[in-house]
């Protein structure tokens, strides 16, 4: 079984399937806690950060290896004493200003584009393999993502609707329907275990509005809460953040 574990720690297709995989999986593992919480960064955003992590890793171990071997000709000629993969740092620490524009915070406290990031992250990282000719690397991590961005959103999407954590931005006309909207809330066999109140001058909304965290005691219940509220003649907007 050691022996396994030997070969696996090599640079080879297996191995690289191998650490990829599983960094896809650990890191969605975790997000799929953040995604029952009802958290912004979520179940594909912790799977593109953490195997872009292992793909960078994979990058330095190949560099290394090629320069001190196949390269290493080459390398003497030239007089290369540097580590080479000190430019690929260079390029992440760099595309990480990039994928910082591009996470809001809306008017309804809501951070929005942490999955864009990661995925632009991801792909600086891919970029670099594509560079180095670690072609084997580049074609698995290509498909990994692939699927992470086009056919786990689906996923994604029923893990949230079928969490047990909830958090409902509400307009409504004044702070006295606050309590009017609590009492349609429990009335659904819901907990709430937070309210974030605004008076209309901190967002951009020029109503009074409110943010609920909620716990539900049945799964599935996420269309009802909405509808349940939006049938109050004091509110304006609903939305579930």
């Amino acid at each position: 079984m050691l022996e396994g574990l030997e070969y696996l720690r090599e640079i080879n297709t297996a191995s690289v399937l191998l650490r990829l995989t599983l960094a896809m999986f650990c890191g969605g593992m975790i997000g799929l806690e953040r995604a029952r919480k009802h958290r912004p960064a979520g179940f594909r955003t912790y799977m593109l950060v953490c195997m872009a992590a292992a793909l960078t890793m994979l990058l330095s171990q190949y560099e290394a290896y090629m320069l001190h071997h196949v390269w290493a000709e080459r390398a003497a000629e030239i007089g290369i004493r540097t580590d080479v993969s000190r430019f690929g740092a260079q390029v992440i620490n760099g595309i990480g200003f990039l994928g910082a524009g591009t996470i809001l915070v809306t008017g309804q406290q809501k951070v929005k584009g942490l999955t864009t990031a990661a995925g632009l992250w991801a792909s600086a990282c891919m970029g670099l393999a594509v560079g180095a000719g670690f072609y084997e690397c580049v074609g698995l991590a290509f498909l990994l993502i692939f699927v992470v961005v086009h056919l786990l959103p689906a996923v994604e999407l029923f893990v949230v609707e079928n969490a047990k954590n909830m958090n409902i931005y509400v307009e409504f006309q004044n702070l006295d329907n606050v309590s009017e909207i609590i009492g349609r809330i429990k009335a659904q066999d819901v907990t709430i275990y937070e309210v974030e109140v605004d008076h209309g001058k901190q967002t951009l909304s020029q109503h009074p509005n409110a943010i609920f965290s909620l716990r539900m005691n049945q799964r599935g219940t996420h269309a009802k809460i909405l509808a349940a509220i939006s049938e109050l003649e004091s509110v304006y907007v609903v939305k579930d953040t």
